[in-house]
């Protein structure tokens, strides 16, 4: 019987961020963030990418982020993340060619880890990709997903219609409603 290559399942709403370490590359030296140091007492936007430098990715996704983050930081959120299935130095390299300043942080996953946590990696070696992440974003507070929204498993190759920004910012907008209201 051949043995079955079984992801963790997907983490949703009231789970806990994984707990892994980010290798990232700051002024040439290597600099090491656990996810309690980037989770933990913060609220945080966070979205995923299958990878940086791809049409969507670089063309609509983290664009959509970088434009609207002024306003999305507006709602109460202490940083935004961009997390992607490459090493740092491709990270840095993408930032830069996207013009990012301090808008979005992208964090690096170069093993896949935090990924392979979350349920959302998948194979995309038909395409070359090796393993990537599933599109996605979520609302994380102080360590636990308070809103997420994965792209549909079913929706074909690489789906992108409810892991973009202004649909973040839309819920972001309704939930302070509520609030207001309540």
């Amino acid at each position: 019987m051949a043995k079955r290559n079984t992801l963790p399942a997907m983490r949703g709403r009231g789970d806990k961020v994984p707990e892994v370490t980010f290798r990232l590359r700051c002024d040439g030296q290597w600099l090491e963030k656990s996810s309690a140091e980037l989770f933990q007492g913060r609220t945080v936007v966070v979205f995923a990418v299958p990878g940086a430098f791809s049409s969507a990715c670089s063309g609509r996704h983290l664009p959509g982020y970088v434009a609207l983050a002024r306003n999305i930081k507006r709602m109460g959120i202490d940083e935004i993340f961009c997390i992607a299935v490459n090493d740092a130095f491709v990270m840095n390299a993408w930032a830069r060619d996207q013009g990012v300043e301090d808008e979005v942080t992208l964090l690096p996953d170069g093993n896949g880890d935090f990924t392979r946590a979350m349920g959302m990696l998948v194979d995309k070696s038909r395409l070359g990709f090796g393993q990537r992440s599933w599109r996605y974003s979520m609302v994380v507070r102080d360590g636990v997903i308070a809103r997420i929204f994965v792209e549909d498993r079913d929706g074909g190759e690489d789906p992108f219609a409810v892991s973009d920004a202004i649909t973040l910012l839309d819920h972001l907008d309704e939930e302070a409603a509520v609030a207001a209201a309540g």
